[in-house]
């Protein structure tokens, strides 16, 4: 559980005279779910594209199971264990939810091809998605196409490819975003499963979540860390209070 999985050390990105993120020390331990909270403008999602290096930053270190990955590529920090999901979801809206988890399943394989190349090759991975599907509640949609699924479902179908990639820590910016509270249960049981072997970071403003999933939390204002520890602590730290009381802008 003490055991590092992620940490940056001085994470810093300036766009154009502009610092988004100034000087980050963030420590992930393996197994947790740690969360990343604030107010408009903290910079969190900002830190989220640089640890998956979406976003180079302008100063700072980046390492990943004791490697230092601040100069990879999106790719190869995937292909590594570090797999995130987006404020909109992604998924393949015209396939059907089965083939959205079977494109996803391929990426072990190391041919991206097989999906346009071999019907057989792709039956292969029906199984697999079958018991993915049923994870994330979805069997009953296989057949359908993605874009017909509520908002709520193509979540679900999001988590559902991500788990596919077979992650070791998976980063979900603003999971809730959207979710009515019917889906917001559903999606916090997922994450609560998904992180039984993984590690799960998550970019979240839906504080009653936060308080449920998170064992670590840490808040992000102007770019920089505020306070770190459990709910308990942190909600009682009349910084932060004072922090999510404000009215700054995004």
């Amino acid at each position: 559980m003490d055991e590092l999985i992620l940490e940056t050390r001085g994470l810093t990105k300036d766009f154009r005279g502009f610092t988004a993120v100034q000087g980050v020390d963030l420590k992930v331990r393996r197994g947790t779910i740690h969360a990343l909270i604030g107010p408009n403008g903290a910079g969190k999602t900002t830190v989220f594209n640089l640890v998956t290096k979406f976003l180079e930053p302008t100063g700072g270190r980046i390492l990943y199971n004791g490697r230092d990955i601040t100069g990879e590529e999106p790719a190869s920090v995937a292909r590594l264990g570090l797999v995130r999901s987006f404020q909109i979801s992604a998924v393949f809206a015209h396939l059907s939810v089965r083939d959205n988890v079977r494109v996803a399943l391929q990426r072990p394989l190391g041919n991206s091809f097989h999906f346009w190349r071999s019907q057989r090759v792709l039956d292969r991975l029906n199984d697999r998605a079958a018991e993915l599907l049923a994870a994330v509640g979805l069997a009953e949609f296989a057949e359908t196409n993605a874009a017909s699924l509520p908002y709520g479902r193509k979540r679900a179908l999001e988590i559902a490819t991500t788990l596919a990639l077979d992650p070791e820590m998976i980063l979900l910016d603003e999971p809730m975003s959207g979710l009515g509270r019917e889906d917001i249960a559903r999606i916090t049981a997922l994450i609560r499963t998904a992180a039984r072997d993984r590690t799960v970071l998550m970019v979240e403003h839906n504080l009653p979540v936060v308080a449920d999933l998170s064992q670590f939390i840490t808040v992000l204002t102007r770019g920089t860390i505020l306070a770190e520890g459990d709910y308990a602590t942190v909600s009682t730290n009349s910084e932060v209070v004072e922090a999510y009381m404000g009215t700054g802008d995004e």
